[in-house]
């Protein structure tokens, strides 16, 4: 058995709950690779988990990417070996961590060219703008598509790769310093929603035609403005909760609007073999190698401020990527 430092949480509720504390960390099993972490990604999805929105056997532990070395595989493992460089998004919880066991299944190999940071920064997010833009709905050349909170980790992301296919972003943000983010970045377009009214700014925009897709991250708030965007058969893709889950709304909402779509997709679902996993992961690095789009990682912090890190992205305070370093 090794001693690590790590993030555990034996309840739900605030950031205070994340406790730095030492594990012991033992040999893989079967089908199983001890990972020692460089860099680890915090995402929205991490304060889900945490404050119990998202249900968990406590105690456990949090986080779900990384990047970092193999340090030893269990029996069966053959596609990664001990000092392979791997990066990782994907269940089970435990990337907040110095040293970790974990199903080998999910890692993929990290290319000489991108460090740990960019790595452990780009996964979750990077692999959720592939499935978004290439898969749920395949966005097309001159289309223009509205994306919600464009100046976060994700938005920066579906900023950048909608410009090299050549499509026009509308980003959603919530300050003129975040608006001047996401032009930078790519957006077509920006509003910024506590000075000017989305639905009435996207007729704009489009001519009155609306939009074919509406990507939303943040859930609650948004959720009706984001109907009243789309064009008549139009799909709406909500894939997060930011300022709360969506509440029960009637079938109805979305006859009255024209036939819409709607779909609640997860990256687990779309990379649910590691055949898929690889795809997606060999396009998102592809795109980054390219320089067409770059990792913007605004905030550091230490693993032992984890709950830190956790107030400012609940604060939305924080522009880009969060990562911890061990």
């Amino acid at each position: 058995m090794t001693t690590a430092k790590a993030i555990r949480f034996a309840r739900t509720g605030g950031p205070e709950v994340l406790e730095y504390v030492d594990v012991e960390v033992g040999d893989p099993g079967p089908g199983e690779a001890r990972v020692r972490n460089h860099a680890i990604g915090v995402n929205f999805i991490d304060t889900y988990f945490r404050s119990g929105l998202y249900p968990l056997d406590l105690p456990n532990g949090l986080g779900q990417e990384g990047a970092g070395v193999v340090e030893a595989v269990g029996e069966g493992v053959t596609h990664v070996r001990p000092g392979d460089r791997v990066a990782y998004a994907a269940r089970p919880n435990g990337a907040y961590s110095q040293l970790r066991v974990m199903p080998a299944d999910v890692l993929v190999h990290l290319p000489d060219a991108i460090s740990f940071e960019t790595g452990a920064a780009m996964m979750l997010q990077g692999l959720t703008v592939q499935y978004l833009l290439k898969q749920t709905h395949a966005v097309q050349p001159g289309e223009t598509i509205l994306f919600h909170a464009a100046a976060g980790g994700v938005g920066l992301i579906a900023c950048q790769w909608a410009r090299a296919l050549g499509v026009n972003l509308i980003g959603t943000v919530g300050s003129n310093e975040k608006a001047a983010l996401a032009r930078q970045r790519g957006a077509a377009h920006v509003i910024n929603y506590r000075d000017e009214d989305v639905v009435q700014r996207v007729l704009e925009i489009t001519n009155g035609a609306k939009v074919p897709v509406v990507y939303d991250s943040v859930g609650k708030d948004m959720f009706t403005r984001s109907l009243d965007c789309l064009q008549p058969r139009g799909l709406m893709v909500s894939f997060g909760n930011s300022s709360g889950p969506v509440p029960p709304f009637a079938l109805n909402e979305l006859a009255s609007r024209g036939s819409l779509y709607i779909t609640r997709p997860t990256l687990q679902s779309y990379a649910a073999t590691r055949a898929q996993r690889d795809a997606m992961a060999a396009d998102l690095f592809d795109v980054v190698a390219s320089g067409k789009v770059s990792i913007d990682i605004h905030q550091r912090f230490p693993l032992a401020d984890a709950a830190q890190a956790h107030i400012a992205l609940e604060g939305r305070r924080t522009t880009g990527k969060t990562i911890l370093l061990p």
